[in-house]
């Protein structure tokens, strides 16, 4: 498979458009490549709005693609035990809206977000958990739901093939100075380890434009990035593989499960990571 790149841009909704547009026009500084938005039919429970829709609609007539990004984008259920709380409360901000789902509450929130997409009559292939953290029954309502594609952490899911294709993130945290400032050496790393891997994936939040050193980071490794990579969307990148037999390894889906990419929590949206 030629080596490709995604730029995915998260948290897509009303509240977050004004900081969502900067930072695709920070996108669009380094090279007019397309986007795949991860919208959010009901974030933290307010209702979608004309402008953000018809935003979206602009986004979709321009070559990006628009995939669903949880219904709420925040996590209500319960911790358990120390490890959860920190993982859900601390290391999410407690936005990991699947982690803890039963099977019939996440797949009502599929449904719903689906239906969304379809009022709006928006192509839907793709479906990324907030957080990239999904429980055993939110896995099993999305093994079910009939989605092309998912992502962890560490890879892209062809959730049809039951295949894996891996690809660390580079993603930042922007919730303090400190974490911006090992953010950028941590993705440099996570760059370079990536110079061989078929896909590259930046996973980025409303926030990283808003900081001087996080954007002139990852704004640097994209553009240097693009030199030997074709820019796509998620959808492109999952048709591209499934044309290519070299990268169709069957792995366990989505068991692998999102680990902390370093010793601190990413914050990309300023609270936690999602």
């Amino acid at each position: 498979m030629k080596p490709s790149l995604a730029v995915v841009l998260h948290d897509a909704a009303p509240a977050t458009w004004a900081a969502c547009e900067r930072l695709h026009r920070c996108v669009q500084q380094v090279a007019p490549v397309p986007v795949t938005w991860l919208a959010v039919p009901r974030y933290h429970g307010m209702r979608p709005e004309s402008f953000f829709e018809e935003s979206l609609d602009l986004a979709l007539a321009r070559g990006d693609e628009l995939a669903l990004h949880g219904y709420t984008h925040w996590d209500a259920e319960p911790t358990r035990g120390w490890l959860d709380h920190a993982r859900r409360r601390w290391y999410t901000a407690s936005e990991g809206e699947f982690a803890a789902l039963g099977q019939a509450q996440a797949a009502q929130r599929l449904r719903a977000g689906r239906r969304w997409f379809e009022r709006r009559r928006w192509p839907l292939q793709g479906f990324v958990a907030p957080a990239w953290l999904l429980s055993e029954g939110s896995r099993s309502a999305l093994d079910a739901a009939g989605f092309d594609y998912t992502c962890t952490l560490t890879g892209l899911v062809d959730l049809r093939r039951r295949a894996t294709l891996p690809s660390r993130a580079v993603v930042y945290s922007t919730r303090s100075a400190w974490r911006r400032a090992v953010s950028a050496p941590w993705n440099a790393a996570v760059a370079r380890r990536q110079r061989a891997a078929p896909l590259l994936r930046f996973e980025l939040h409303p926030g990283d434009a808003e900081h001087g050193s996080v954007r002139r980071s990852w704004m640097g490794l994209l553009e240097r990035a693009l030199e030997g990579r074709d820019a796509l969307t998620l959808a492109q990148v999952v048709a591209r593989w499934r044309e290519d037999d070299g990268y169709s390894a069957r792995l366990p889906v989505l068991r692998d499960g999102p680990t902390v990419p370093f010793p601190i929590a990413p914050s990309p949206s300023g609270r936690g990571l999602g």
